[in-house]
């Protein structure tokens, strides 16, 4: 497991998996980008996505998709150094009330958004990309793909602590 870093001032990176040639943000976008692949999953969860969003043409699903895929990938390219990204990503559990050590977050383009990026928060403003997923049920314990997301969490967060890596200061002294 290696870390790309997302933007130059190290506040954003993405995992890269062992084996994997693109890292986590690489492939979702990917992912988000290929019109076969969405019209599969959206094929595979059209129950999902009718009983959630009351949404039943696959091809208005594919084509909002790839909108907010693209408003995501606007956000990550303008990450400006005065943005604080925990505007960005927030609790994974939304009834989380306090910081926790590396914490898990997640982040979506804007509030009706299905699409989720999933990370592990640092520091304050310092977050690192481990997944995401096409969310279309109330809870992540729902379907097994978000299920793989929360268990893509859980060993980077488990790695990170193996290596000692604790914060921002540990995980450049990893790197």
């Amino acid at each position: 497991m290696t870390f790309d870093k997302i933007i130059d001032d190290g506040r954003l990176w993405a995992v890269r998996y062992d084996n994997d040639k693109d890292n986590a943000l690489q492939k979702v976008m990917l992912q988000w980008s290929d019109a076969q692949w969405l019209a599969e999953f959206f094929m595979q969860n059209l129950d999902d996505l009718i009983s959630y969003f009351k949404i039943t043409n696959i091809e208005d699903a594919i084509y909002q998709t790839m909108e907010d895929r693209d408003e995501l990938a606007c956000i990550i390219m303008d990450i400006s150094p005065d943005a604080n990204l925990d505007h960005f990503f927030r609790p994974l559990n939304n009834s989380r009330t306090s910081e926790m050590l590396l914490g898990k977050e997640k982040g979506k383009p804007h509030r009706r958004s299905w699409l989720r990026l999933y990370a592990i928060k640092l520091n304050v403003g310092i977050y690192i990309i481990t997944g995401g997923a096409i969310k279309l049920t109330r809870t992540m314990q729902e379907r097994e793909h978000t299920l793989q997301e929360l268990s893509k969490m859980e060993k980077v967060r488990n790695f990170l602590i193996s290596e000692g890596v604790f914060d921002e200061d540990s995980f450049n002294e990893f790197q």
